[in-house]
């Protein structure tokens, strides 16, 4: 037994997910992996901190944007070279702005891009 939602896998007798109630189901529907080239990306925000990527990574996976941020594994190895780059897809990128607008990442360099 699956969730839909959470895709956690569960025993047989469990009827509903217990972290977010949906009803669980035999199999999990396939997901559709094809790419659509038009899908646009915008830059949100720049920061050199790996702790602010992390959390703001778990913020926008917690609400299903889709994102990637552009180099944020040469901040493992120099972090002080270039900032890591938020990228959303240009749709979600107001949801995004808004979610991460009262997060104080004032402790790092960064710049919010309107």
């Amino acid at each position: 037994m699956f969730c839909p939602n959470c895709k956690t896998e569960y025993r047989e007798g469990f009827t509903k997910c217990s972290d977010c109630g949906a009803d669980l189901v035999e199999k999990l529907p396939e997901e559709n992996h094809e790419i659509d080239s038009d899908i646009r990306f915008v830059e949100i925000l720049r920061t050199l901190n790996l702790v602010d990527i992390a959390f703001i990574k778990s913020i926008l996976d917690s609400e299903g944007i889709h994102y990637f941020i552009s180099g944020d594994i040469i901040q493992n190895i120099n972090p002080i070279v270039d900032p890591a780059i938020l990228m959303v897809v240009e749709d979600e990128a107001d949801k995004a702005r808004e979610l991460l607008k009262d997060v104080n990442l004032s402790y790092t360099r960064f710049n919010f891009k309107k």
